[in-house]
């Protein structure tokens, strides 16, 4: 017969098990929520932006700077794991600081814990836009993910990637690797899979688990479940000749401007508008007349000094 837990054994089996939850929901935790990625307001400048080491815009040091691992702005332990000991005081400001994380740009604290592990774990490292391919050095705004594709977002490119993002670069929802309508899609890759090729030969899948693409192994989705759109092209009516086809020798071509409402011609490096050329052939017209004239008038004096 088992031995009965006391009281001792129980709390702490209660604690451990408390423990493994705080550490899970730890690691879990969004990008938004981290604390190297939490809003900051500069001090002199007065403007929103990531919290850093400095101002991205102008430079300065911050007052009361935030520990990008454990997010503590001020420093009570006494005896605690303190690399630089502060025995009855408490460390706030600069005396809080041990390090600056060369991925995120943000304070890390002087304790010996997040100082060995801060820059192992950082969830910002290679945090470059998938839009504008633009790191953290290059932009002052917060880091986003894409709820689809799972990619780094900056601040300024989130909302118009995410509202495009549900999109196939094919023409459409036909499978990669055969003719057969796709039933799952990866919203990384863009490729739609049937139910046949999405799962690779000799890999066990899990139960209640999304199965990973077997290109670049992103959990897929159902296509039924998403608003997924084609890729379309627009086709318009080009000229050849526009555009210089050597095989043809041709190097000019005719266009119409529907904002100025004259046509134009073509010609290489040089656009020669139709109004142009009427105002050329009117000015023509003009000359040749004030040349009859001339001409007509001369004769006349010639005939009246002859009588």
């Amino acid at each position: 017969m088992p031995k009965k837990k006391t009281g001792a054994r129980k709390k702490a089996e209660k604690q451990k098990e408390r423990q493994k939850e705080i550490k899970a929901a730890a690691e879990s935790r969004s990008i938004v929520q981290q604390p190297c990625n939490v809003l900051m307001e500069c001090d002199k400048c007065q403007r929103r932006q990531k919290s850093r080491a400095f101002c991205y815009f102008c430079q300065s040091v911050q007052k009361l700077p935030v520990c990008a691992h454990c997010g503590k702005s001020k420093c009570m332990s006494k005896t605690g794991d303190c690399v630089v000991k502060h025995t009855g005081t408490f460390a706030t400001g600069m005396a809080l600081v041990g390090a600056i994380c060369d991925f995120c740009e943000a304070w890390v604290c002087h304790s010996r814990k997040c100082l060995t592990t801060h820059a192992c774990t950082c969830p910002l490292t290679d945090a470059a836009c998938i839009e504008c391919d633009r790191g953290i050095w290059d932009h002052g705004g917060r880091v986003f993910k894409c709820s689809f594709c799972d990619n780094f977002l900056c601040e300024d490119d989130q909302f118009e990637h995410q509202a495009s993002c549900q999109r196939l670069e094919a023409e459409n929802l036909k499978c990669a690797s055969c003719n057969r309508l796709g039933q799952y899609s990866c919203l990384r890759c863009k490729i739609c899979f049937c139910d046949d090729h999405v799962r690779r030969k000799g890999v066990k899948y899990p139960k209640g688990e999304p199965i990973g693409c077997p290109k670049c192994s992103h959990p897929t989705k159902e296509t039924k479940e998403l608003s997924m759109s084609t890729k379309t092209i627009a086709y318009g009516k080009v000229s050849s000749a526009m555009y210089g086809d050597d095989d043809d020798g041709a190097y000019g071509g005719y266009y119409y401007d529907e904002a100025v409402g004259s046509s134009a011609y073509y010609e290489e490096d040089s656009v020669v508008s139709g109004s142009d050329d009427e105002e050329e052939e009117e000015g023509s017209e003009d000359g040749d007349s004030t040349e009859d004239a001339d001409l007509s008038n001369s004769v006349a004096k010639t005939l009246s000094l002859a009588s």
